[in-house]
């Protein structure tokens, strides 16, 4: 994932045709790698949000308010300064690499009109924000750097601004195609993706791949490899990518799996075919300020939810290691035959034997041909005492036996339940959802000491999905909702769908008194796949009956039942599919 000079492109086009003229109003700074600038114009207002953040370095307008420190840093103290109520005048990128100069007219202290620019260098790890006046002296910076912390170029108070490092690569908006065919020939032979990234300044590597995917028709190929009727459908994807940029007409597209978004870039995404979700939306901005704030929702439940996946891994682990010792003890007393065996051999020879004797031999007529067995003896007890011992060994295994089937049973119910709630809170989008199976775990004893700290909080509805045929399709979120959902909301002539034997949501079609077509079933069993353990797989089995065959054995945990008269469907999860039917 990477915000490329392409994209940052039709950024500046967003920003020049949105903000330009525009004053600063506002400068915020919600934390040290990251500036908010408010811009004020005729007829409404903005905020441009700049982060130079190693892992999301961007600049784009965004609606998402975010908390601002109550002492506002150095640095936004600083801007304040120099930037209140200044005029955006400019826009400008560095031919088509992630640098971005924001062009501000002021007047300073002795009343004269000057010129001061934001340099908004994106880099990763090395990305800056940089304040420079108009003689081309830094002020300041986000990330002042040392010449102890790097040797390449220093950005510090007072010193002259240089640009980053040049790469020796082609501008993308204005090399010919004769400088790009040189340029391939040159270097080692490589995959065709990476070597047009290794070509053009500001081509993430989704943006490549997909040059490459268009131009070879989807075929893996080195660059040597690459014919010249490869190459120019090459170079006319480019000169499309060129004139959407240009004209804005670009699809800003997120790439999602799972519901996580992995990448996004401006043109329609085709290499990965429907295996992973796409999302189109009208600006840049609007994109990244999806982008970001999903990812880092997900980040936050990933790190609310870590100490109930630890619950859970501990706790499966130490009933895996309980449900091996059961048996183990199982398979032991399942020799309780013979302890009767020897009892009755014992009675029948009490004369063979006296009290003392450590083992008798005796004739095992349970066998053919009563060959000769050898039985130990308790040398303190009578021949009469010794036959009772293995009666009441026989006993206690039998009884042991039905005992640890139950135990055995309970164990891998346990088991299963537990992959049930595991398998929820992988899934979950949510803080509702989260605190809904930490109230579950409290309420079956795995969560000690719980309390609710966020009881404002209302629970979520099940999702919603309609099918292609206009029925209603509903899904569980956790156990709690499902025994809702299949037990009390569903009526009896609604279709209950599950994964077979695997963990997942409860799903109901509602019929609403008629007849449900082959299609909708299909489709519902597509979304129980995609919304259970088995969201990877393919050809995964799903269960489905009519709602009344549906029964909740007492006793049961949350989410476990039991049906009859089903049938089962296989069908491979669609996540576009799922995102299409889904009731926002």
């Amino acid at each position: 994932m990477a915000l490329d000079g392409i994209f940052l492109a039709s950024l500046k086009r967003e920003i020049e045709e949105t903000a330009l003229g525009s004053r600063v109003d506002k400068i915020y700074q919600p934390s040290k790698e990251e500036i908010v600038i408010g811009l004020r114009f005729r007829g409404g207002s903005v905020k441009l949000f700049i982060s130079a953040s190693a892992n999301s370095p961007r600049i784009h307008f965004t609606k998402i308010s975010l908390e601002n420190p109550k002492t506002p840093p150095m640095f936004c103290m600083l801007l304040r300064k120099h930037l209140s109520t200044a005029k955006l005048v400019a826009v400008r990128q560095l031919g088509s690499d992630r640098i971005l100069f924001l062009d501000f007219e002021t007047v300073n202290e002795l009343g004269d009109l000057v010129t001061m620019t934001i340099a908004v260098e994106i880099m990763g790890r090395h990305s800056n924000i940089i304040l420079v006046n108009q003689d081309g002296k830094i002020i300041d910076a986000v990330k002042r750097i040392t010449d102890e912390m790097s040797s390449v170029r220093c950005v510090l108070p007072g010193m002259a601004y240089t640009l980053p490092p040049a790469q020796d690569k082609l501008n993308f908006f204005t090399s010919t195609r004769e400088e790009a065919a040189k340029a391939l020939k040159q270097g080692k032979n490589q995959d065709f993706a990476k070597a047009i990234m290794q070509v053009y300044s500001g081509v993430s590597p989704l943006l490549s791949r997909e040059i490459a995917y268009y131009a070879t028709g989807g075929i893996d190929l080195l660059k040597n490899d690459v014919s010249n009727f490869r190459l120019n459908r090459m170079f006319d994807k480019i000169d499309q990518i060129r004139e959407m940029v240009q004209n804005g007409t670009e699809q800003f597209t997120v790439v999602s799996e799972n519901g996580k978004p992995k990448d996004f870039t401006l043109i329609p995404i085709e290499e990965y075919g429907s295996f992973l979700q796409k999302t189109t939306f009208s600006t840049a901005g609007e994109l990244l300020d999806h982008f970001f704030s999903e990812r880092d929702r997900i980040e936050r439940m990933k790190q609310r939810s870590h100490d109930l996946l630890k619950l859970l891994v501990n706790t499966t682990e130490r009933i895996v290691r309980k449900l091996d010792v059961q048996k183990r003890e199982l398979a032991d007393s399942e020799n309780r035959d013979l302890y009767k065996i020897y009892g009755d051999l014992l009675n029948a020879n009490l004369w063979a034997f006296h009290k003392g004797d450590k083992t008798v031999t005796v004739q095992n007529f349970y066998e053919e041909n009563a060959p000769q067995i050898q039985i130990s003896l308790d040398e303190s007890l009578t021949p009469a005492q010794n036959a009772q011992k293995y009666y009441t060994e026989y006993r206690k295994a039998k009884t042991a036996e039905e005992k640890l089937r139950g135990l055995i049973e309970q164990s891998e119910q346990e088991l299963v339940y537990l992959d049930s709630i595991f398998d929820a809170v992988t899934r979950t989008t949510g803080e509702s959802e989260l605190l809904e199976i930490r109230e579950e775990l409290a309420e079956q004893g795995y969560l000690k000491n719980y309390r609710n700290k966020n009881k404002m909080l209302k629970p979520l509805p099940p999702l919603q999905y309609r099918s292609s045929d206009g029925f209603t399709i509903l899904c569980g979120r956790n156990n709690r909702q499902n025994d809702k959902l299949t037990l009390k909301t569903a009526r009896n002539y609604d279709l209950w769908l599950h994964t077979q034997k695997i963990a997942g949501s409860h799903v109901i079609v509602v019929a609403d008194g008629k007849e449900i077509p082959n299609r909708t079933i299909e489709e519902a069993a597509k979304i129980a796949a995609f919304n259970s353990k088995a969201r990877d797989s393919a050809q995964v089995p799903v269960d489905y009956t009519l709602v009344r065959y549906v029964k909740k054995p007492n006793g049961a945990k949350p989410g476990m039942v039991i049906f009859t008269d089903y049938q089962t469907a296989y069908v491979t999860p669609d996540p576009e599919l799922a995102g299409r039917l889904l009731v926002k």
